[in-house]
């Protein structure tokens, strides 16, 4: 597998890398893999740049992310650059308003109204007039406000061609499950939710996307941080500490991986890229060095007998595919 080899989304036309860049840390938040620094301005663009320089294509983001500091980053660094050379997607259901003290903040909005004034917020922002993918971000709550609201606006703005795909974004796979079976969903974006620490997507979710032709996106492929740094003091699972038994069971991952020579991060991305569901895996970023990383460790050679010990000792699910097999 090469880190630039593209699948298409859903039925669209669109072809994605099997690498992607996600936006989270390029928005100034603290990145999960430390806590303490961000990417500055200078290196958001550079890393973007460099991505799309080693011939990846997509690049995801969202108005939440550093509320709006990750979409105006993008605008910077994709100024220039011809718009048939990536693949953006972004999102809605969080609006961005003023704030007190000249501070920009934020409110769930799944409305016709705040979904169409986000997505013309991000195109302003962005510095683009068209956005390849939204989805619908994280409407736990929202159910049945984001499917007379969100999602009849994104279909609307799809069939004008403003838009190419449509999905949702979320921590969890039920509701998107729900969503998928609506009947107008091309892609979603699920976070963490197939992983090698977290599988409870595998049996119904990604069956169910691979028969109907949706496609996935991975985002969180290190489950907020454990994965990327390992199982040690501080590291995050779901972007909380890792309780114990997450703990142990990391470790015994991480040994595995060991005895093979097998970077924890390699097994990682590629456990996840392994599954014909999913479409692209989107780690974020917060210098070139990942960027440059992430690229290496998806094309790292990885044997057979590294998932077989996984599986007999039932670390990944028996069905999980795995790569080469």
């Amino acid at each position: 597998m090469r880190a630039t080899d593209t699948v298409e989304i859903g039925r669209t036309g669109l072809r994605v890398t099997r690498l992607g860049l996600g936006g989270v840390a390029l928005s100034g938040a603290p990145p999960a893999t430390d806590p303490h620094v961000a990417s500055p301005e200078s290196e958001a663009v550079a890393l973007i740049r460099r991505s799309l320089d080693l011939g990846l294509n997509y690049l995801d983001t969202a108005p939440m992310y550093g509320v709006g500091h990750s979409e105006r980053r993008y605008g910077q660094a994709l100024h220039g650059i011809p718009r048939d050379r990536y693949v953006l997607s972004t999102k809605v259901g969080r609006v961005l308003r003023p704030g007190a003290e000249g501070q920009t903040t934020w409110a769930f909005d799944f409305s016709r109204e705040g979904a169409r004034a986000s997505f013309e917020s991000s195109l302003d922002r962005l510095g683009i007039e068209r956005i390849d993918i939204v989805f619908v971000h994280d409407p736990d709550e929202h159910y049945e406000a984001a499917l007379a609201g969100a999602f009849p606006v994104l279909r609307e703005l799809r069939a004008d061609g403003r838009i190419r795909a449509i999905g949702a974004g979320m921590n969890q796979w039920q509701m998107e499950l729900a969503f998928a079976r609506e009947g107008y969903n091309d892609c979603f974006l699920l976070a963490g939710r197939y992983t090698l620490l977290d599988q409870t997507a595998l049996p119904e979710f990604l069956p169910y996307c691979l028969e109907h032709h949706i496609s996935v996106v991975a985002g969180g492929p290190y489950n907020s941080g454990i994965l990327a740094v390992g199982p040690r003091a501080g590291a995050t699972f779901n972007y909380r500490a890792a309780p114990p038994e997450v703990m142990d069971k990391a470790a015994r991952i991480a040994q595995v991986c060991e005895r093979h020579r097998v970077p924890l991060k390699a097994a990682a991305l590629q456990f996840i890229l392994a599954h014909p569901a999913i479409a692209s895996v989107i780690p974020g970023a917060r210098s070139v060095a990942e960027v440059e990383e992430n690229a290496r460790m998806v094309e790292l050679a990885i044997p057979g007998e590294l998932w077989a010990e996984l599986k007999e000792a039932r670390l990944i699910a028996a069905e999980a595919p795995t790569p080469g097999a």
